[in-house]
């Protein structure tokens, strides 16, 4: 379990589940999971161009995941941002599945970018996508009390001379960041689920913002390792326990959010039902 490859795995998988669990915070408490669905989609299509044209993938991404966080920022002013990003990701996934069509590595490149390869994170790996973690993670402390009154409060925010359509477009772009950073190593559809599952638990635990953020890095920690685990000693997929776990994490903190209704305070029970 901890030859040199799982090493590589472990410590990969690690950072990748603390900025999952960082950002995938926001994303829940800003109601972003479409957005954080549509970029890592757009950063697919731009690693498999880069591929067919053989640029380094992590260019494609970077490139495809920003300019997908920049045009739904943009455009999401201007209509609908449900109908902005939904076109954005039917657009996205249209040229993924052109570029993948013209590749003589059509099914492995599918495979990869989808569900990524953490078993093969190789150690020249490790470091770009620390930098990129860092990055990201200094990025929402930096904007931590503006991301949080324009989450919770936006009319407030904007009150007091905040701009919550300029904080989502930041917001959005640390998305790209992270997508960047993670889908080389887990994929455009299993870091969706870490951002998703494991923060979107953790609200229902708690409803103190400092202690819930703590909760979901810990719960995408806990996600991330058990799978690593889990696939090694069973030989089956780490997408299916990562996408298992992180459901389970869910449905341990609605049960919990239920139970505390039921017995918890008036205060409590409004804030977890929201």
């Amino acid at each position: 379990m901890f030859s040199s490859f799982m090493v590589n795995a472990w410590q990969a998988g690690t950072i990748v589940a603390v900025v999952a669990g960082v950002v995938g915070f926001f994303v829940v408490l800003r109601g972003s999971a479409f957005p954080a669905h549509a970029i890592p989609n757009g950063a697919f299509a731009g690693a498999a161009g880069a591929n067919l044209i053989g640029v380094n993938p992590l260019v494609g991404l970077g490139v495809f995941a920003l300019g997908a966080a920049l045009g739904i920022g943009r455009l999401s002013r201007r209509g609908r941002a449900d109908a902005v990003t939904a076109l954005a990701l039917v657009m996205m996934l249209a040229l993924g599945a052109a570029f993948l069509s013209q590749s003589v590595e059509y099914e492995p490149q599918i495979f990869s970018l989808l569900f990524g390869e953490i078993l093969g994170v190789s150690s020249s790996q490790i470091l770009p996508v620390f930098v990129l973690a860092v990055v990201c993670v200094l990025s929402v402390a930096v904007l931590y009390r503006r991301l949080l009154l324009t989450s919770i409060a936006p009319e407030i925010a904007a009150a007091r001379g905040l701009r919550p359509e300029r904080v989502e477009t930041i917001f959005l772009v640390i998305i790209a960041g992270a997508t960047t950073m993670t889908v080389p190593v887990v994929g455009a559809l299993l870091i969706f689920t870490l951002m998703i599952g494991p923060p979107a638990a953790a609200r229902c635990f708690t409803n103190r913002t400092g202690l819930a953020l703590f909760v979901s890095v810990a719960f995408a920690l806990a996600t991330m390792w058990g799978s690593l685990a889990a696939a090694f000693l069973t030989n089956w997929p780490v997408g299916f326990f990562v996408g298992t776990f992180s459901f389970g994490w869910f449905v341990l903190g609605r049960l919990y959010a239920t139970w505390h209704r039921a017995h918890g305070s008036p205060k409590v029970r409004v804030v977890l039902a929201q």
